[in-house]
């Protein structure tokens, strides 16, 4: 929450805040994210706030809808059941493309990634964690060098990452990221069988890990709920 809302702060610092906002479940899914509102908190012009609200919506934790305003975004059980069953396919012919062609440098690559998700699942910024814990999809995607496949995964990513950032708990996201060791570990043995059967798991076990069950209701008063 702002700690000092006289300072001017960049469209950038907002986004940031208000995504920690999001993330700590301050302004649960649903809630409307006012101009005005964010202006006071801020001290800001509406048109930083509205280059904040464009960071956020571009990083999927808004929609702007036209003619109604900005909220934070709401995915719910059938969405994710669909981003998924997506994934799902389409990561089942990544590992084992990634098991034929991965190289030295792309492996040097993923355990310098994994060695960063680990020490962000011992850290509290988890925007950040789940930024890391998506972002190995996208990497295993570009040793593989499909840029279709890569710019789907992305999309489908960013999706996944507010989902799990909404109703994945700590423990699930460690599984996450030892599951992600396994395929490499499968992956860098040649076990092709294998790294496909541990990444379909490992999706299936993020999807049905997901709780959505509701955290209260969504305050109606921004101001409030940024400063508390």
């Amino acid at each position: 929450m702002p700690q000092d809302v006289h300072t001017d702060p960049s469209a950038d610092d907002i986004a940031k805040e208000v995504a920690a906002a999001i993330v700590a479940h301050k302004l649960p899914p649903g809630t409307r994210l006012r101009e005005e509102a964010l202006g006071r908190v801020y001290k800001v012009s509406r048109t930083k706030v509205r280059a904040a609200l464009l960071m956020l919506s571009k990083d999927k934790l808004i929609q702007i809808v036209p003619d109604k305003g900005a909220f934070v975004s709401k995915p719910d059980a059938n969405e994710a059941r669909e981003v998924y069953a997506v994934r799902r396919i389409l990561e089942a012919a990544l590992a084992r493309q990634f098991v034929a062609c991965a190289t030295a440098a792309d492996y040097r690559r993923i355990d310098a990634h994994l060695a960063a998700e680990r020490r962000a699942l011992e850290g509290a910024d988890v925007q950040a964690r789940n930024q890391l814990l998506g972002h190995f999809h996208i990497l295993l995607a570009e040793a593989v060098g499909n840029s279709v496949l890569t710019g789907m995964l992305r999309e489908l990513s960013a999706r996944s990452a507010v989902i799990t950032m909404l109703y994945q708990s700590s423990r699930d996201a460690s599984c996450s990221s030892q599951e992600h060791h396994a395929f490499i570990e499968a992956a860098r043995a040649g076990d092709a069988d294998r790294a496909c059967a541990l990444m379909d798991a490992h999706l299936d076990h993020v999807q049905t890990s997901l709780d959505f069950a509701e955290g209260g209701r969504a305050d109606s008063d921004l101001v409030s709920a940024l400063l508390r």
